[in-house]
């Protein structure tokens, strides 16, 4: 029975795709040192369609991903059993430092999050993206629900 409610609930590609890009808030998990989980709460935006982090270029999580690049990140929604949708991304972090890159990535968080793009915003994301780096998500496994559908 299990196998079978679990597929009842899978989401479809174009449903994980079309989730990611409405839900706003993910929690990203590293591992600590003494392997314990570090989870964070984080915006995210999108770089060439992987789901991709802008953080402090010494923030724990960068310096965990160094040491060990074992990613999980979890986005969910829903306030009942019955709404609970998620998706979980399992994979390798990717720490990118390339200022291009920085800056595409800078503009889809800004405009997922502050709102549409345009030059008189340069100062404030410039501000933004002071000494930040990139994690992006090279996805291995991708799990997901949506209680809805049962």
């Amino acid at each position: 029975m299990g196998d079978n409610r679990r597929s009842q609930i899978k989401m479809t590609d174009e449903e994980i795709e079309a989730f990611l890009h409405e839900e706003r808030t993910a929690t990203l998990c590293s591992m600590h040192p003494d392997g314990s989980i570090h989870a964070v709460a984080m915006w995210y935006g999108f770089l060439h369609g992987a789901v991709t982090f802008e953080t402090k270029a010494k923030s724990q999580k960068v310096q965990n991903f160094k040491r060990d690049p074992r990613i999980t990140v979890l986005v969910e929604a829903g306030d009942s059993y019955d709404q609970l949708r998620g998706v979980e991304l399992v994979g390798k972090a990717r720490i990118i430092d390339d200022a291009d890159s920085i800056w595409e990535l800078g503009k889809s968080v800004w405009e997922r999050y502050v709102g549409p793009w345009d030059e008189s915003q340069r100062d404030g994301l410039n501000a933004m993206l002071h000494n930040r780096v990139l994690v992006t998500v090279d996805v291995d496994k991708i799990v997901s629900w949506d209680h809805r559908k049962l």
